[in-house]
């Protein structure tokens, strides 16, 4: 029988994290982790596709949803530990969707924790090619970013400019919308702590990126099932367009069981716009690790 769906904030690597966990208790364990800045209703189409089948576990990353602010700073380690703590808790090993900018931990765990994953999903993921930089920004920025948070909650600014800022993104990376009611999503976006976290994570971006390639070069992908999705939708020019593609190529090749699915018309949200494409996915990584 599929549970209803239980939300929770729960300890995972020294930091504590908002999830939401639904579908039967001894089913194929999920893990979904949303883009930069987003939230577990994010999934929610999603989810809708996976909870009859699959135990689906959605999270926050620290500071965002409903989340309690951070500890530490974000950093590729602190995420993946987080994820790798998530997947210990669900029964290891799982299957992991990862959207946008989650792409990086859901590779780094896979490489570093290779037993933990079952298959990886990675929804329209951010690709980079870049050399870690000499002096990391995050560790001096971040404070700046937490301020800058307190300063829009104590303004009340934070009421105005979260919100608004969510609706001119969603609106240029879904066609669909938020799958939420509006006061949902205001009351996340609306949070000072939210906006400073997301200010925290576009600057650890690069520095992110940078640490994903060191690994790259020391440890190796391990031959599981691997889906990159494309959306090229809102990626403009012939010539962008191409290199993105491309990028996606490069990481479905990084396991011998990779495959890339290719949506030309699609937008980035693609856990809002395709849930149908992910869960075809699922299903996918879902028998061929039974035929292993």
């Amino acid at each position: 029988m599929t549970e209803a769906a239980v939300t929770e904030i729960v300890d995972a690597a020294g930091e504590r994290v908002h999830v939401v966990e639904s579908g039967p208790v001894d089913g194929v364990p999920l893990l979904l982790t949303a883009g930069l800045g987003g939230a577990w209703f994010d999934w929610a189409p999603t989810v809708e596709r996976l909870r009859d089948d699959y135990r689906v576990i959605v999270y926050d990353r620290p500071g965002l949803g409903l989340s309690p602010a951070a500890d530490a700073r974000p950093t590729l380690a602190r995420d993946t530990w987080i994820m790798e703590a998530l997947a210990v808790r669900a029964g290891r090993p799982v299957i992991v969707l990862a959207h946008s900018m989650a792409a990086f931990a859901a590779e780094a765990l896979a490489r570093l924790r290779p037993d933990d994953v079952l298959g990886l999903v990675l929804a329209d993921p951010s690709h980079e090619r870049t050399r870690l930089p000499p002096v990391p920004a995050g560790a001096a920025l971040t404070p700046l970013a937490t301020a800058a948070g307190a300063v829009l909650d104590a303004t009340r600014l934070a009421g105005v400019a979260g919100p608004l800022a969510r609706r001119l993104i969603i609106r240029r990376t879904s066609r669909r919308g938020d799958a939420v009611p509006d006061e949902l999503v205001r009351s996340v976006y609306r949070r000072g702590t939210v906006l400073g976290t997301v200010i925290a994570e576009e600057i650890a971006y690069r520095e992110m990126a940078a640490r994903l390639a060191w690994l790259r070069r020391r440890y190796s992908f391990p031959p599981i099932p691997l889906v990159v999705v494309t959306a090229l939708g809102d990626v403009r020019g012939p010539r962008r367009r191409r290199a993105w593609a491309e990028g996606h190529e490069r990481l479905a090749e990084m396991s011998p069981n990779g495959t890339r699915v290719e949506l030309p018309d699609a937008l980035h949200m693609v856990p809002l716009d395709r849930p149908d494409v992910l869960a075809d996915a699922v299903a996918r990584i879902h028998r061929a690790s039974e035929v292993e």
